[in-house]
C-alpha cells in the first residue's frame, strides 16, 4: 500500500513505525510485524505500531532520522508492505543451533542488520548465542568483512597507514589522546576512529568531544588526515561499519561484549580505514575484560590470525588493567589529565602507557629501530611535539587548540570520599569505579566522573580524601555518595573486608 509520510518529533532505537489501525487492517499487519518502507531504491525494514490517534488513516509516522534516510519530507508518498522475509530468521536459527554459518549467510544477516529485517530482539539471540557458542575463525573472518564492505571503505594518500585500539575494560583508558599526537609527529600517519563507550564510563570519542567536533564525514575525515597526519574522531558517522552500529546498542542494553563480536567489530572498523599496522591494546587484570594470560594470549593470537586474513598486520601488547589509567574517569575528568600529560605537568601510569604503546608503533612504521621506539616516544612527548601536533589536530576537528586543563567545565556538585581505615591500597575494584562512574552519569553527562587521589601501593592515611566525586546533578552526586557507603572501591592491608554480626544469645 501506499502511505502519505508524517514525521515524528521522537528518537527511538527499536526500528519502529506508526501506522493507523485501519491501515494495518487491511494489509493483514498485526502488531510488533516487520514492514518494509520504501521509496525509490532505498528501503528499511521496521516494527510496526498500530495506533488509532498518532497517525491518521493514510498515513505513516517514522522518525525525523529514518526521514533523512528516505531522504523524504511531511506528505511524500512511501510504499510500505509486510516483510515477508523469513529466510533470516532461519539463518538466526541454525546459528542458535550450533551450527556454522556460510559466507553467503553471514552476509545475509549483515544485510538484515543494516536494513532493519533483523531487529534488536534477533540481535539479541545473535549475540547471546555467539557468547555461548562462539563461532569459528571462517566465521568471524567473513563476518569482518561483511561488516567493513557494507559500508565505507576509506583509503590514505600517505601509507603506510598506522593505528591503535584498546579493546576496553579498564577506567580511564585516555591513552590515545597522547599515542595518536607522538607517533603523527613522527611522520606517520594514523587516523584513530574510535566509537562511543559501550559498557565504560567513557570512550576515547566522548573524551575527545569534550575538545572538539568528532563527527566527520569521509571527505573531511581525510582533509583532517592529509594535513595533520592523524586524527581523533568518532567512527559513527562515517558509516564504516553500519550493521556494527546498530550490534553496539544492543550490547549496550545486554552487558555482554562477546569476544567474536569484539573481534569482527574492531577489525572490520580498521580494516575499512586502509590500516596497514594495528596495534592492540589488551588491558589485563581483575576487573578488566580479561583476566588472566591464558586468556589473554589466546584473544591476541586470534586477533593476529584475523588481522593476516585481512591483510593487515597485526601486533598486540597486553597490558596492566589492575586498576585506571591514570587517576581521572569520566570524559572532561580524562581530557583535563590528558592535556596535563601532553604539557608535562603529569607522569604515571597514563604516560608511561602511551609511550610504550607509541614505541611499539614508531618501530612498526620503520621510525626507529627495534627496542628504540620508546625512547623516541618519550623524546617526541618530553619535547612538546606531540603537545603541538594535539593542538594542531584539534584546531583542524574544530576544537580551541589553545585551551587550557583548567578551562574544561567539570560538573558542578563535586563530594569529596574519605579513607576510613590507615594502610597501603593492595587493590582498586574496577567494576566499582564504573558503577559509580555510571551512577554520577558518565558517559553523557562530560563533566561527571570521579578521580582517585591514591592508587595501588600508596599509603593512605585515615580520613585522606581518597576519591573525588563530580556530577552534573545533585540527585545523582548523592546516589553516587549512597553506593560508596556500602562498596568499597579501595582495599587497603589489614582493612576488614567484610564483618557479620551475630545473632542474639538467648
Amino acid at each position: 500500500m501506499q502511505l502519505k509520510l508524517k514525521i515524528l518529533d521522537i528518537q527511538e532505537n527499536q526500528d519502529i513505525v506508526f501506522i493507523n489501525f485501519n491501515d494495518a487492517l487491511k494489509e493483514r499487519i498485526d502488531p510488533g510485524e516487520k514492514v518494509v518502507i520504501k521509496k525509490s531504491d532505498y528501503f528499511f525494514s521496521s516494527s510496526a505500531v498500530l495506533t488509532n490517534d498518532l497517525v491518521k488513516i493514510g498515513y505513516i509516522g517514522i522518525s525525523s532520522e529514518k526521514a533523512k534516510r528516505l531522504n523524504s519530507k511531511d506528505n511524500d508518498t512511501l510504499d510500505v508492505y509486510p516483510d515477508g522475509n523469513i529466510e533470516l530468521s532461519h539463518i538466526l536459527k541454525r546459528k542458535i543451533e550450533g551450527k556454522i554459518l556460510t559466507k553467503e549467510e553471514i552476509v545475509k544477516l549483515v544485510g538484515g542488520i543494516i536494513t532493519g529485517n533483523i531487529d534488536s530482539v534477533l540481535i539479541s539471540s545473535f549475540l547471546t548465542s555467539t557468547q555461548i557458542l562462539g563461532t569459528s575463525t571462517k566465521e568471524v573472518e567473513h563476518l569482518t568483512r561483511a561488516m567493513a564492505e557494507t559500508g565505507t571503505m576509506i583509503k590514505f594518500e600517505k601509507s603506510p597507514v598506522m593505528d591503535v585500539h584498546s579493546i576496553g575494560g579498564v577506567p580511564g583508558n585516555k591513552t590515545a589522546l597522547l599515542t595518536v599526537p607522538i607517533v603523527a609527529s613522527s611522520g606517520l600517519t594514523i587516523p584513530k576512529t574510535s566509537s562511543r563507550a559501550i559498557t565504560s564510563p567513557a570512550g576515547t570519542a566522548d573524551v575527545v568531544e569534550v575538545l572538539s567536533p568528532v563527527d566527520f564525514g569521509a571527505d573531511r575525515l581525510k582533509e583532517i588526515v592529509n594535513s595533520t597526519g592523524g586524527c581523533l574522531a568518532w567512527s559513527g558517522v562515517l558509516n564504516l561499519t553500519p550493521a556494527d552500529d546498530k550490534i553496539v546498542e544492543v550490547e549496550r542494553k545486554l552487558l555482554i561484549d562477546p569476544e567474536p563480536i569484539i573481534l569482527a567489530s574492531v577489525l572490520s572498523k580498521k580494516y575499512a580505514m586502509g590500516a596497514d599496522f594495528l596495534l592492540i591494546d589488551i588491558p589485563m587484570g581483575d576487573g578488566a575484560k580479561v583476566t588472566n594470560w591464558e586468556s589473554a594470549r589466546k584473544l591476541a593470537s586470534n586477533f593476529t590470525e584475523l588481522g593476516s586474513a585481512l591483510g593487515i598486520h597485526v601486533e598486540v601488547a597486553i597490558t596492566y588493567g589492575g586498576q585506571p589509567i591514570g587517576n581521572a574517569v569520566g570524559p572532561a575528568l580524562e581530557a583535563r589529565e590528558a592535556l596535563l600529560a601532553l604539557q608535562g605537568k603529569l607522569t604515571g601510569s597514563l604516560t608511561e602507557k602511551a609511550i610504550g604503546l607509541s614505541g611499539i608503533l614508531l618501530e612498526l612504521g620503520k621510525k626507529a629501530e627495534v627496542g628504540k621506539g620508546k625512547d623516541l616516544a618519550r623524546e617526541i612527548l618530553e619535547s612538546g611535539k606531540a603537545l603541538e601536533k594535539f593542538k594542531e589536530i584539534i584546531k583542524a576537528q574544530g576544537g580551541n587548540p589553545n585551551i587550557k586543563p583548567e578551562e574544561i567545565p567539570l560538573g558542578k556538585y563535586k563530594e569529596n570520599i574519605s579513607s576510613d581505615d590507615s594502610g597501603y591500597i593492595t587493590k582498586i575494584d574496577n567494576s566499582l569505579i564504573v558503577k559509580v562512574a555510571k551512577i554520577l552519569g558518565t558517559p553523557f553527562d562530560k563533566g561527571s566522573g570521579l578521580i582517585l587521589n591514591y592508587k595501588v601501593g600508596d599509603r593512605v592515611e585515615k580520613n585522606d580524601v581518597i576519591v573525588e566525586l563530580y556530577a552534573e546533578s545533585e540527585e545523582r552526586l548523592l546516589l553516587a555518595k549512597k553506593f560508596l557507603d556500602y562498596n568499597k572501591i579501595f582495599q587497603t592491608e589489614g582493612m576488614i573486608l567484610k564483618r557479620f554480626p551475630g545473632l542474639k544469645v538467648i
